[in-house]
Parts: C-alpha cells; structure tokens; sequence
C-alpha cells in the first residue's frame, strides 16, 4: 500500500511538472538561451572518418582518397579528380555537407524548436524528389543531366537523421545515372553513421 502510494505520488509529480512547464509556455514563459539547444560539435576528423571515396573518382589515384575538411559547425568535405590527372573522366568531384542543427525560438509561448525539428523542417524545404525505396533515413535525390550523352550527371542527395542533415553533391562523367545515385546515397549513409 505504502509502495502504491510513493509510486503514485511520483508519477503525480512528473505530470504535474510537464503540465506546469506546459502552462508556464502558454502564458508567455520567457525564453532564454538555455532553453534552447545549440547544435552539436562534430568531430574535427569526421571527412577522414567518413573514409576512402576513391570508388567515386575511378582511377583518379593509385591509393585511398580522403576529402579534404572545412568547416566547424557545418562541416565541407570534398575531393576531386581533373582531366589532367585522367584520360577516361573528363572529371569527377564530391561534396560532402554534413551540418548539425541547433533548437530555435518559436516566439512568445511557445516551447522552442528541438534540433531535431528544424532539421526535418530543412529536410522538408528541400525541392528534391523524395526516394521510393526503403531507406534507413528520410531521403530525397535530385538528378541532372550535364551534356547530351547520357553520360555525365549530377546527383544532389539529401539525408535526414535526428538533428543533422547531410547533402551529397556528385558529378562525373562518364557515368551511368543509377549508378552515380547509389554511390552518393552510400556516402551519405557513411556521414550520418559516422555522426551519430
């Protein structure tokens, strides 16, 4: 009886705690900025964690190839090959964007924007198409072509995971577009894995 009691004055308490923030936000709580989030600091390695996209640049190099990293809270990875450095690709260039997001006020009485939400809400801007398929992660791509061939494109990708965004944006040529989509879809699977 004695344990019954405790339990439920405990759980009396926490609703009575969510609700009275509740309140406390709807008659015009002020925000301060410790209510709200700031973004997370990504590791200062994260482009050399993401690992070798020498795949992604055939025989652009003899050996692995990392991107170079720029950037603090949003994060630029990118490598590339020219032609001078290949016969086959006229070129071939990665980019990576991986930018973590901070919470955000929504104006008086209201509870902040979580970074996770305003992440979603740079995710559902987006003008891209998004992917059919079953994906770990909300996803949308954007495809163009860059010549008449066929044979070079430009696939944008957008990735969505909890607070951070991560865009891919690769061109090569020649290359078949499906190919060239599944190849930017991995990379951006390997920066949100290596975000977490």
């Amino acid at each position: 009886m004695g344990s019954r009691l405790v339990r439920g004055t405990a759980i009396g308490c926490g609703v009575a705690l969510v609700a009275g923030g509740g309140i406390g936000w709807a008659v015009g709580q002020p925000v301060t900025p410790d209510d709200i989030a700031p973004a997370r600091v990504m590791a200062a390695d994260l482009c050399a964690r993401i690992g070798d996209v020498s795949s992604m640049l055939p025989k652009a190099s003899s050996g692995p190839v990392t991107m170079m990293q720029t950037g603090s809270t949003t994060i630029i990875c990118q490598a590339g090959s020219s032609r001078a450095k290949i016969q086959a690709y006229t070129a071939a260039s990665v980019k990576l964007t991986i930018t973590p997001y901070g919470g955000r006020d929504a104006g008086a009485g209201n509870v902040p924007f979580t970074p996770d939400q305003m992440a979603k809400k740079t995710f559902d801007r987006s003008a891209m198409k998004m992917v059919d398929e079953k994906r770990p992660y909300p996803t949308k791509v954007s495809r163009i072509a860059n010549g008449r061939a066929g044979e070079s494109w430009i696939v944008h990708a957008l990735v969505q995971r909890a607070d951070v965004v991560v865009q891919v944006d690769y061109t090569a040529n020649p290359v078949d577009a499906d190919v060239a989509q599944k190849a930017a879809l991995a990379l951006a699977d390997r920066a949100i894995w290596e975000s977490k």
